[in-house]
């Protein structure tokens, strides 16, 4: 089956299921091709087929990143929201000053942990060099603010992003590595989730095993 016949099959789908069915086809073929369709999708109001559109966008990886950001619907939050999780999959740092907003300030928990997660995922490798420090000195300073959410799934998702920072530091910037190690200890320490302090924990011990 053609790429085109499987978008005609989402573009023709009459019913949630049909739908679900007809985007897990599409993301399945791994092709460019899908992906406006699969962008599309994640505008519809079908969480299934949503999810199903970010998992194929995000297995896509770098060719969808730029579709993604230029069709970011600001007025449109659904869209918006399940774009990010996509970024954040895919982990490309065009997507960064969308997830550092995200993660600091999006009024859904989701959004905020799901952004956050990403911060973790970045590929610091594919940034200009020059670019480099001021960028994840900027990360580092939103990963502060999540560590610190109300919501327990976002300081979980922090403590992942700062694992990820300080891996990807551990040589160039040694003095925020003792940073990120202090306040990941904090938490291990003082919070009030079992689950966040246990994180806290695993992420010190791979940084120091890394």
């Amino acid at each position: 089956m053609t790429v085109q016949i499987l978008i005609q099959s989402v573009e023709k789908a009459d019913s949630a299921a049909s739908l679900f069915k007809a985007v897990s086809a599409l993301a399945q073929a791994n092709s460019v091709e899908a992906i406006p369709t699969l962008i599309t999708v994640l505008g519809y109001n079908n969480p299934g087929a949503a999810v199903a559109a970010v998992d194929g966008l995000t297995q896509l990886g770098e060719p969808a990143v730029i579709p993604l950001l230029e069709q970011l619907d600001g007025y449109n939050y659904g869209a918006r929201a399940w774009a990010i999780r996509a970024l954040s999959g895919i982990g490309d740092p065009r997507g960064l000053e969308v997830l550092l907003e995200s993660a600091g300030s999006d009024f859904a928990l989701s959004v905020r942990r799901a952004a956050t997660r990403g911060l973790g995922n970045i590929h610091w490798d594919k940034l200009p060099f020059e670019q480099l420090a001021d960028a994840q000195f900027e990360t580092f300073k939103i990963l502060q603010k999540t560590v610190e959410d109300p919501e327990w799934i976002v300081r979980y998702a922090g403590v992942f992003g700062l694992e990820g920072l300080a891996i990807a530091i551990q040589k160039t910037q040694p003095e925020w590595l003792n940073k990120i190690q202090e306040q990941l200890q904090q938490l291990a320490n003082i919070d009030e989730v079992l689950a966040v302090r246990a994180r806290a924990k695993w992420a010190i011990q791979k940084i120091k095993n890394y």
